[in-house]
């Protein structure tokens, strides 16, 4: 009998544990005050007569690979949250 009480009690307690967890999750997620929206360019200029034949994107920085109007090819590295093209690398023709 003893050792159902003491079972009966620390299930209570642990259960009582899990709701605080959960609780504290639960405030967490809603108490977020991020209620920025981030606008993204719809449009980037990468050139005149070019075409995208490659993309990616790490770490908000947008990777294209753009051909050239003369058929190079060029490695463009643009800000997602600006557009500003950061860099291009040409890679040949």
């Amino acid at each position: 009998m003893k050792l159902r009480r003491l079972l009966l009690g620390s299930s209570l307690i642990m259960f009582i544990g899990f709701i605080a967890v959960f609780a504290a999750i639960f405030y967490k997620i809603n108490s977020s005050n991020d209620d920025r929206v981030v606008e993204f360019p719809t449009e980037i200029d990468l050139g005149r007569g070019g075409q995208v034949i490659q993309f990616g994107a790490d770490s908000g920085v947008l990777f294209f690979v753009v051909t050239g109007p003369l058929g190079g090819e060029v490695l463009a590295r643009v800000d997602a949250e600006t557009g500003v093209i950061l860099s291009r690398t040409s890679l040949g023709q």
